[in-house]
């Protein structure tokens, strides 16, 4: 659960570099909150079957898009990549598919153009 938190921490910190872990564990606890509050919103009669959307789902990820797109954007750091290249998903299929890969490769090992690597950074400070 810090990871995710220390992503809406870093909401508007979009230099430095994000690990596998801190963009991975926030990601799942995102989608799984998204999901939790679908039911939610199915059950309490606030999801509209119109607009495929539920209005407290629909709240929550407004209020997490900024956060994440940031983490995304470190996570693109670590592995050596200008956060521009989150626009790659612009591209039909293959611009998803590179993103993706970029996301589960393993980050540049010491600093890179983007900072220092937050592996060395995470065991200089245990």
């Amino acid at each position: 659960m810090n990871w995710y938190l220390n992503v809406l921490r870093k909401y508007k910190e979009f230099e430095g570099r994000a690990g596998r872990s801190e963009f991975w564990y926030a990601y799942l606890i995102n989608v799984i909150t998204l999901f939790v509050l679908g039911l939610v919103d199915w059950w309490l009669g606030l999801f509209s079957e119109e607009m495929q959307m539920g209005l407290l789902s629909t709240m929550y990820a407004l209020a997490v898009f900024l956060p994440m797109l940031a983490v995304k954007i470190r996570r693109l750091h670590d592995t050596d990549h200008s956060g521009w290249w989150v626009f790659v998903v612009l591209v039909p299929v293959i611009g998803w598919i590179i993103l993706l890969i970029w996301l589960v490769t393993e980050g540049t090992e010491g600093e890179n153009q983007y900072g220092e690597d937050q592996q060395e950074v995470l065991a200089e400070s245990t």
